[in-house]
């Protein structure tokens, strides 16, 4: 097959004419790029007018996109304002609700959910729990239900994020650990005359084990105690190797850690559909020892997520170290992976991601501290390396096996080839002899559950799926029934409105919250709209990196969730989140597609 980015001959599709590179999809579905923007621009229309309950009729006042806000201590029982006549927030509720924009639904789906809407007037869908006299209403039995139970751990806490900005926070293991470090160091500068070495390409050389101090956080004998460099006996620092929760990792689906669409939301409904391990999006360890809320919510976890994992970058030891003592301490998780496989220039040009590969000392280093203060096993995701034809990854699972990894995770391409070629199989397939008997995940182009079979032969322990599961969340319900799912477009939408549900309580249903909710969405289906309907393809499965052509689905809903316009992304949006607010512009981060 082709490769997507490859020069085409162009072929006018819609004409049963197969074209290179494209998905096979049978030629009665077939159509133009101008027949399928007309049909869906018409039908959109049609459909608004008719109110025939497959689109949700909007209020046709706009939003305004400058919402003042109401007060908190408004919306909590009328208690003072702390900040007086500081205040830029409303404090008169007619006033607010001359600005606020309508309503989007007749049913709040927190109130629904929970007995009780914390947003209260603010909320978008307050008509649904308000009195008369403006006060909240309550469901004594649902909220009876939730009381003294968290659904969201690990939140920042306000003590624990004044402390880390105060620098107050301490890290007495951490300390330990890099004492060692430093006395490693001063008795290099002692034997070698303070002369570092480096390998051509620029990463340091593997320093000597002999002399160093051994941290073995996987073996269960204390390590001798030994004098490095210039220290005294009675300085000498004993780090014992620490017992481990374990986590079963065996032929487990694990959902990837996916930057900015792997949020908590998204996670749930993958849960919902038979993933067994959830990961959060990479977080920067800088920002979580500097205590910033936004990165801090990268952490959370939903009570669904049983196995559930954090993701952390960084390219030093020093705050890699600090950064899991910090999570060790303050979250509730099964397993902390340092992402070294991130190929975005920010993160490789610092040192990070994708270019810890290259520095064999500094990685050895980050992952035995971070090891060292863990109670929790540490994973390592990784490439093939970072040039296309100098694979380094088989290299490399041997020494992270030595150094305390509990599991690692392949993804079949190198940082150069990103998302422009197929992922390497075989390469993974002679990894896992490599790897054993530590567990390696393979990851790269599941779709569909014939792909997973194909990755089970390769000897991996478990399958990590990426992309696959932005295109379609059910395939880990494939994977486990060994089946094709036609599913259909309404059952979609379904899934989209769950998504839009748990986005109302992650986010907020006020304002903000619903925008939010609807920038996210948005970012996932300009992956989700890749998806071909199992009917109407001519050949089964779909294969990830084969462009999907212009078609026209089994129904309007069907062809407008097949639409690559953001226009029509901006649609769907609009029949879960009501109306867009003035002036709204949405551009994805991500390619969504791994084609031009």
């Amino acid at each position: 097959m082709d490769q997507p980015g490859e020069e085409e001959e162009h072929v006018e599709r819609g004409t049963g004419v197969a074209v290179k590179g494209e998905a096979a999809i049978k030629s009665e579905f077939l159509t133009t790029k101008e027949r399928f923007h007309g049909f869906v621009d018409s039908e959109w229309q049609r459909e608004k007018v008719s109110g025939n309950g497959k689109i949700e009729e909007t209020s046709v006042e706009e939003p305004e996109d400058n919402e003042k806000r109401l007060c908190l201590s408004v919306i909590q029982d009328n208690r003072a304002c702390p900040f007086g006549d500081k205040c830029h927030f409303h404090h008169s509720v007619a006033d607010y609700l001359a600005t606020k924009p309508a309503d989007i639904g007749g049913r709040c789906y927190l109130y629904d959910t929970f007995g009780k809407c914390t947003y209260g007037l603010s909320c978008r869908f307050a008509k649904a729990h308000t009195a008369a006299d403006y006060k909240s209403l309550e469901n004594g039995e649902l909220m009876k239900a939730y009381e003294g139970r968290s659904v969201v751990k690990n939140s920042l806490s306000k003590d624990l994020q004044f402390r880390l900005r105060k620098h107050s926070v301490s890290f007495n293991m951490s300390e330990e650990y890099l004492k060692t470090l430093s006395a490693q160091a001063d008795k290099r500068e002692t034997q070698g005359g303070g002369k570092a070495c480096a390998d051509p390409a620029g990463g340091e050389q593997q320093a000597s084990t002999e002399a160093q101090l051994q941290i073995q956080a996987s073996s269960n004998e204390q390590p001798p105690v030994k004098t490095i460099g210039p220290l005294t006996d009675g300085d000498v620092i004993k780090l014992h190797p620490r017992e481990k929760k374990p986590v079963d990792f065996k032929d487990k689906l694990y959902l990837a850690p996916l930057t900015t669409c792997g949020n908590l939301p998204f996670r749930r409904v993958c849960k919902r559909f038979g993933a067994d391990i959830t990961c959060g999006e990479m977080a920067m360890c800088t920002n979580l020892l500097q205590g910033q809320q936004s990165e801090w919510a990268l952490l959370k976890r939903h009570e669904s997520e049983d196995v559930f994992g954090v993701q952390v970058e960084g390219c030093f030891p020093d705050t890699m170290t600090r950064c899991a003592e910090l999570i060790n301490s303050n979250t509730e998780v099964d397993f902390v992976d340092i992402n070294s496989g991130c190929p975005i220039d920010l993160v490789y040009k610092k040192g990070g991601g994708c270019g810890l590969m290259t520095r064999p000392r500094k990685f050895e280093q980050i992952i035995k501290g971070m090891n060292y203060v863990l109670d929790v096993p540490l994973t390592v995701k990784i490439r093939t390396g970072v040039q296309e034809k100098s694979s380094i990854a088989h290299k490399l699972i041997p020494q992270m096996k030595k150094w305390g990894v509990s599991m690692v995770t392949l993804h079949g391409r190198s940082r150069e080839q990103r998302y422009t070629k197929v992922a390497d199989w075989d390469y993974i397939n002679t990894c896992s002899q490599l790897a054993s008997p530590v567990p390696l995940f393979g990851n790269g182009d599941i779709l569909s559950y014939e792909d997973a079979m194909k990755a089970r032969e390769t000897g991996v322990s478990g399958i990590m799926i990426g992309r696959g599961a932005l295109i379609k969340p059910w395939i880990f319900t494939e994977i486990k029934e060994s089946r094709h799912w036609d599913i259909s477009s309404s059952e979609r939408l379904d899934v989209l409105r769950d998504f839009t549900n748990f986005g109302l309580e992650h986010w907020g249903s006020d304002t903000r919250g619903v925008e939010k909710a609807r920038s996210f969405l948005l970012e996932w289906l300009s992956f989700m709209c890749r998806y071909i309907p199992v009917g109407l393809l001519e050949r089964v499965p779909q294969k990830i990196n084969e462009r999907p052509p212009y078609y026209l689905g089994r129904n309007y809903l069907e062809s407008l969730m097949a639409s690559q316009n953001v226009g029509d992304w901006v649609r769907i949006s609009e029949m879960l989140l009501g109306p867009v607010p003035k002036n709204f512009n949405f551009l994805p981060k991500h390619k969504a597609n791994s084609y031009k």
